[in-house]
């Protein structure tokens, strides 16, 4: 079983809030050490104890050592689709972009991994020797692969992994956002569920897949083809069955047909589990929703809402200060939750807006543009430390686990030590 500090999935936990453990408050960040690995890195990396798990776009997966970054492992899983070979997008070449999950029960580490005849396979490995358990294609029969892309998180829950898909970058091409699930020992059918749109409503938030303490599934739908009634299911937070069957509730804004036509969509960000029967949703429309997760309230069915943050990530939630983080392009926000009420707190400047994380009383964010880390004050936003970390993409999230701090770049994974 993995220990309270190890890093299993996207932000921790199935809930997405990114809570540290074992993190001491940051005065300095010092580097560690720098991995260079064959591709970029997109998806967080994992942590097992002193094994740190990262895949590339080259479609690799490794096995790091924690303390130096040497590499126990190497496992090749494909070979990435080139971008000219694609009809859009802005990922060259394009492998393994969700971020991976691992199951305890069966030791095996879950990519997706895109490769050049377009195909997406789930693909299992032991995460003691990078050993590959099972390989299965997810691609939907009749839907055009190549306009499909998997970016946003696995999840594992249940005896199942969770893959959600949605478009590439641009919106070209027949895709249809759905959620796969199969059993974490390869065995049985792959379960769908797809949007009911007839274009688009792509599932490609970089969080992904969230799942909560019952075993439904939560996803955050992007813009759809309908711009007028009847309602299409997309510009929408979904509540799916564990196994997919159907939908169990559902919320879209009041305007979720003029956000479609204005690509205005609720998807850049995915659902945030809060406890205490709330979630919270913040997308392109520059409006954070909170949610009532025993009624989403269907079109128009939000508590309430603030304005001010165009949510682009994944966000991070202290359940103890109730408080969130939403990475908005405007700038990383601070904002309080009481029951049906939200107000918005400190906001860091606009370069700092990378997903962020928790640890140590701070929040960590990433400045793309600059290449660097930031921690900052919870309560007050103030910088406490800071460190250069390379190239990274538009959503890289940090992970914490005690004095560590990992870092996703173009080039690999930058270490640093928290002190």
């Amino acid at each position: 079983m993995p220990s309270a500090s190890d890093w299993v999935t996207y932000h921790r936990t199935n809930d997405r809030a990114g809570q540290g453990v074992g993190v001491p408050a940051p005065h300095r960040l010092t580097p560690a050490w720098r991995a260079a690995l064959d591709g970029a890195v997109y998806g967080q990396p994992l942590l097992l104890g002193n094994l740190v798990i990262a895949a590339t776009e080259h479609d690799t997966v490794y096995g790091l050592n924690l303390t130096d970054g040497s590499v126990r492992w190497r496992r090749p899983v494909g070979t990435p689709m080139p971008l000219k070979r694609l009809p859009c997008g802005n990922i060259d070449p394009l492998g393994i972009t969700g971020t991976p999950a691992y199951d305890p029960p069966t030791g095996s580490v879950f990519v997706v991994a895109e490769t050049t005849d377009a195909r997406h396979n789930l693909v299992a490995l032991d995460a003691r020797t990078g050993a590959v358990r099972f390989s299965r294609p997810l691609d939907i029969p009749g839907r055009d692969r190549q306009a499909e892309q998997q970016r946003g998180a696995l999840a594992v829950a249940g005896g199942r992994v969770y893959v959600p898909f949605g478009g590439l970058a641009g919106d070209c091409g027949n895709y249809v956002g759905y959620v796969s699930a199969v059993d974490t020992r390869g065995a049985g059918k792959t379960l769908v569920y797809r949007v009911p749109t007839r274009r688009e409503g792509g599932i490609w938030a970089p969080s992904g897949v969230a799942v909560d303490a019952s075993g439904d599934v939560w996803v955050a739908v992007g813009n759809g083809a309908s711009f007028n009634h009847p309602y299409d299911g997309s510009d929408s937070v979904l509540r799916l069955s564990a196994d997919l069957r159907r939908r169990i509730d559902y919320f879209a804004p009041s305007s979720w047909g003029s956000e479609n036509a204005d690509d205005a969509d609720l998807g850049s960000t995915g659902p945030l589990l809060l406890g205490q029967g709330q979630a919270l949703i913040s997308g392109k429309d520059a409006q954070i929703y909170l949610l009532s997760t025993a009624h989403l309230g269907g079109i128009g069915g939000q508590s309430v809402r603030i304005g001010g943050c165009r949510g682009f990530g994944g966000m991070a939630w202290d359940s103890r200060a109730q408080a969130a983080f939403v990475p908005c392009t405007e700038g990383l926000l601070r904002v309080e939750v009481a029951a049906g009420s939200l107000r918005a707190g400190w906001r860091a400047s606009a370069g700092v807006n990378g997903s962020p994380v928790l640890g140590g009383g701070a929040v960590w964010s990433l400045d793309q543009k600059a290449g660097r880390l930031w921690a900052l004050d919870e309560r007050t936003g103030r910088s406490l430390a800071g460190a250069a970390t390379g190239s990274v993409s538009r959503f890289a999230s940090p992970v914490l686990s005690g004095r560590w701090a990992l870092v996703p770049t173009l080039h690999g994974i930058t270490a640093l030590g928290i002190s």
